[in-house]
């Protein structure tokens, strides 16, 4: 073997070796990047988890919004790149507790009784109003001593939580998207898409409960979310009981 054929011989060598090492580098981050992401969701591989459905305020029980739609489908994209696997229910077809399946729970409390359920036993610093009878008041979200009130189509508010059964995170984690409007729920899950690997970095697998405003909706749809504040501590509190009215 000439010094030539063996220079080409010792390249394409040099060459395969190199490949092999970037292609076992790239799949070893991919991996890496995937088991975060699954830790983050609760979502281990072939895992099953719930997607639990509001119905349309004031509408028959089977209809659901069209941005609530919109929001299953983007839960449904994540839930599909973790390898796992999604059973629809509906809100009030869910009778069991939490933390053996990840669950996405969308809608606010007056479409959703999972997720009025949630609020009180999980967030029993926050309260929204759901009377038909508030006024201005309705939709408003209290969330300690602070409420938020919105201006349909130009400001509103959506809480984006992710909680667990325990402080230790040993139990599979419930997403909640409970937001004034149809809209703002969607927003909630696509803000989730776009940032859970900075929420990862930020919050580990432990619980946060994020409030989000949704600007000019009427304009741009679900695009622009602003980040109001961490609620955590404030929504966890409970709310101090009501004076008795004074005879």
């Amino acid at each position: 073997m000439n010094d030539d054929v063996r220079n080409i011989v010792l390249g394409l060598v040099a060459t395969g070796i190199s490949a092999s090492l970037g292609w076992l580098a790239r799949t070893y981050l991919w991996r890496r990047k995937l088991r975060r992401k699954q830790a983050f969701f609760g979502l281990p591989d072939n895992s099953e988890s719930l997607l639990v459905v509001n119905h349309k305020a004031g509408g028959p029980e089977l209809t659901v919004m069209r941005y609530d739609v919109f929001a299953l489908l983007e839960l449904s994209a994540l839930i599909k790149e973790c390898k796992a696997h999604a059973q629809v229910v509906a809100h009030d077809a869910t009778q069991q507790g939490f933390g053996e399946r990840t669950e996405f729970c969308v809608g606010g409390p007056y479409s959703n009784r999972r997720m009025a359920a949630h609020l009180s036993s999980l967030l029993p610093g926050t309260r929204m109003s759901v009377e038909a009878d508030a006024g201005p008041e309705l939709g408003a979200l209290r969330i300690g001593s602070e409420e938020y009130r919105m201006e349909r189509g130009r400001s509103e508010y959506v809480l984006l939580a992710r909680l667990t059964a325990n402080e230790q995170g040993e139990f599979r984690p419930v997403f909640l998207f409970c937001g004034q409007r149809a809209i703002t729920n969607q927003a909630a899950t696509r803000y989730l898409a776009r940032h859970h690997e900075r929420l990862h970095r930020k919050y580990g697998t432990g619980p946060f409960v994020l409030l989000l405003k949704v600007v000019n909706s009427q304009a741009y749809g679900p695009d622009v979310v602003e980040l109001v504040a961490d609620v955590t501590r404030a929504a966890r509190t409970p709310l101090p009981e009501p004076e008795p009215a004074q005879s």
